[in-house]
């Protein structure tokens, strides 16, 4: 969520005189930093990651598991030991930022400063992640778990957080969500309450109930459709779900731009790849990932822009954007509308952006024009005028009339909400003596993984792709009506596997020679002669190649990687990392989601009817957690890759430091408690001598007394076989003699 204003934010019908004021500013401040930051450019890639984590409190004697809503004591201690250590900088010990999330059991981890663009950070950012989790681990009460889950599996049922805690509060007006799992700062509680009042109703989240042999598919209750599903009335059930993003630094603006659009492309590939939500208030759901969750837990449109009859016209008024009644064909949490790259300057046919804008784009058309008019291209006028068709929805009452040409304070408040599967950003307004940031672009569609491992290998992959897009100068468009249609399939259980996805047929334009299926006379097959062709194929087909003609994103990394010399330890970490991501893509290992449902279905106490009993919702918590700590294998997930455990006494580096001991008396002491020390690891090693010594001295007598043993069971066997002829040549005599007797 980033760093909290210490302000008053406005009730939403107190701000609602001061939201023009907002928007138009909020434009101005963008043309400011856009004129002053628009030449900027450094060569050199830099990036980081954000993780999310959930805090939860165990009742080991009941198995049960709650919410542990301590999340702003735990972060402050978290930050006060990362000041303690602020002077080490010995290599492979990152430091850790800890950030504030919407939930009182949320905490969001970065590293402090962002990787650089070297092949070693790729393995830095395995490295760094580890330390967040056991840093977290660390400040954990006795009680409590962090697993890298994407939501809690009880949110909104029974006494999930705690006895003390009931719904109905004034702030969500939830039917199941109490208001004292919001972050306490009065940013938190504001956002939820002005969505809220702003569309005129409490949100409504439909999600499709998985059924099971045994499961009830009555309406629940409250739900306003009256259909069978999981429904959900709080903003907590959306943005209570953590995640994984990938923010780069592009060498200029239009790098920035480029990479925009193309990972606007990989958005729902991704969501599907890291699908992890398969429950939803303590029910198997039928979709396997969060986004569609988030996008409802914070739609503010009204009646009006949502498309639906307007039964209440207090809602509206005059200073809203579009005067809250422009139809809106999607929340302000959702995929991209428009591409923004004018690559090649719209030379290039096969990439120019506009030739794949196919859906209808809402703008604030004043606001368009005032961008226009100061000399920028239409496409980047455009998005920001659709940004703006939202309104603020915290407005902080001393920072309303502030200095345009320094700050963006109301330019962020718009663009920081407009929650969008990538998000350019606009450098800040540079402060003297401080860094220049420079222009960036964020993914933002992943789901966070149970391991440092896998969210490693996703975050090094995201990485590696805008490398080879950027170096091979490839091409992922596709018409955003067909990333819309990939965004939908990617929710669907078990998409991984299952579904297929729009995707381009040539990521660069084909040469003659390419096509290896003439059709006559210099003609080619369908596949050649359409360059900007997009079919449907499986997410391994994507990942590893399809046919002749379209090679794969992973054997394209590998080739990169080759080019560019990587050193051997990083090229092996990456293979590595490459390799589980093919055998999610392929079925070979499950996807946190297929993997969580497994273990539900498969629970003793689970009765076939969807639900996830407190019992079960324990074990799994536990199970996540386990995995996570490297304490539990779990081959399903990760095949043969064994996670080294997380070693919280190690969080943070300890450093040779001088020690005062007290004077010569103290010194004495801890020299002659060595020194006794000494004299008992003597005696030990002598015994120990004694020991292997005695020992083989006993291996060589069980040695002698085996052969002894030998000897007399075969001289034994010799006895019985001379008793057998004896006692067969006796009979042979007697028999002789009787005969001879019969003869006379």
């Amino acid at each position: 969520m980033g760093v909290l204003t210490e302000a008053t934010p406005l009730a939403w019908e107190d701000s609602l005189d001061k939201l023009t004021y907002v928007r138009e500013h909020g434009v101005t401040q963008f043309l400011h930093n856009y004129e002053n930051s628009k030449e900027f450019s450094r060569d050199q890639l830099l990036y980081g990651d954000e993780l999310e984590y959930g805090i939860f409190k165990l009742d080991h004697k009941n198995k049960t598991v709650q919410l542990s809503m301590r999340s702003a004591t735990i972060m402050k201690e978290l930050k006060q030991k990362e000041k303690e250590v602020e002077g080490d900088f010995s290599a492979g010990n990152r430091h850790c930022a800890w950030v504030p999330e919407y939930g009182s059991w949320m905490i969001e981890a970065t590293p402090s400063v962002p990787y650089g663009g070297f092949t070693t950070d790729l393995r830095a950012i395995e490295c760094n992640m580890r330390t967040r989790r056991a840093r977290l681990t660390q400040a954990l009460a006795e009680n409590e778990i962090a697993p890298t889950v994407v939501n809690f599996p009880l949110m909104g049922v029974g006494s999930f957080a705690g006895e003390e805690h009931k719904p109905n509060g004034p702030v969500a007006q939830s039917l199941f969500v109490p208001d004292a799992v919001i972050n306490p700062h009065p940013r938190f509680g504001t956002l939820t309450a002005n969505i809220r009042k702003r569309r005129g109703r409490k949100v409504e989240i439909h999600v499709p109930l998985f059924q099971d042999m045994h499961t009830d598919m009555s309406p629940e209750e409250g739900s306003p459709d009256g259909k069978p599903g999981i429904y959900m009335d709080a903003m907590a059930f959306g943005m209570g779900c953590c995640c994984l993003q990938i923010t780069f630094q592009a060498r200029d603006l239009g790098e920035s731009r480029h990479l925009y659009d193309q990972l606007a492309v990989m958005a729902p590939i991704m969501l599907a790849l890291t699908a992890g939500t398969p429950i939803h208030k303590g029910k198997l759901a039928d979709w396997d990932a969060r986004w569609n969750i988030i996008s409802g837990s914070v739609d503010c449109r009204t009646q009006a822009e949502s498309g639906e009859p307007v039964t209440d016209e207090s809602v509206y008024h005059e200073g809203m954007a579009g005067g809250g009644k422009t139809r809106l064909h999607k929340s302000r949490y959702a995929g991209i509308d428009c591409y923004i790259c004018n690559h090649k300057d719209g030379l290039d046919p096969h990439a120019s952006s506009e030739n794949y804008n196919d859906v209808e784009v809402k703008t604030d058309a004043a606001l368009q024009k005032r961008i226009t008019d100061t000399g920028l291209d239409e496409l980047m006028a455009q998005h920001v005028a659709h940004l703006f068709v939202r309104d603020p929805l915290v407005v902080f009452k001393e920072h309303v009339e502030i200095d345009d040409a320094n700050r963006t304070d109301h330019f962020e408040n718009i663009q920081s909400t407009n929650w969008n599967s990538v998000r350019w950003k606009p450098p800040p307004p540079h402060k003297q003596g401080q860094p220049h940031i420079g222009w960036r672009t964020e993914f933002r569609s992943m789901e966070v993984q149970l391991t440092d491992y896998e969210n490693a290998a996703f975050s090094a992959f995201i990485v590696l792709l805008s490398r080879v897009l950027l170096s091979f100068d490839l091409n992922l468009y596709i018409p955003i009506s067909q990333v819309d249609a990939n965004m939908e399939r990617a929710h669907k259980r078990d998409a991984v596997t299952k579904e297929k996805f729009f995707f381009r047929s040539h990521l660069a334009v084909p040469d003659d020679s390419d096509c290896k299926m003439k059709a006559g006379s210099g003609g080619k097959c369908a596949v050649h002669d359409d360059v900007d062709r997009v079919e449907e194929m499986t997410l391994i087909e994507i990942l590893t190649g399809k046919g002749s003609y379209f090679p794969g994103l992973i054997p394209l990394v590998k080739i990169y990687i080759e080019s560019i010399g990587c050193d051997a330890e990083t090229e092996s970490k990456v293979q590595g990392y490459l390799d589980l991501i093919t055998k999610r893509a392929s079925g070979e290992l499950l996807t946190t989601a297929a993997w969580m449902r497994k273990f539900v279905r498969t629970h003793a106490d689970y009765k076939g009817d969807s639900i996830v009993s407190q019992r079960i919702a324990y074990d799994l918590m536990v199970a996540c957690n386990d995995i996570g700590l490297g304490e539990r294998p779990a081959p399903e997930l990760l095949g043969s890759v064994q996670i080294t455990p997380i070693a919280t006494m190690n969080a943070y580096n300890v450093q040779l430091s001088r020690i005062d001991f007290g004077g010569r008396r103290g010194v004495n002491k801890i020299l002659e408690r060595y020194r006794h020390r000494a004299e008992l690891t003597k005696r030990r090693h002598a015994v120990t001598d004694a020991i292997k010594k005695t020992e083989k001295e006993l291996t060589a007598l069980k040695t002698e007394l085996r052969e002894i043993d030998e000897e007399f069971q075969q001289t034994q066997q010799i006895g019985i076989e001379r008793m057998r002829l004896d006692s067969d040549t006796i009979h042979v005599n007697h028999t002789t003699d009787a005969a001879r007797k019969d003869s006379k």
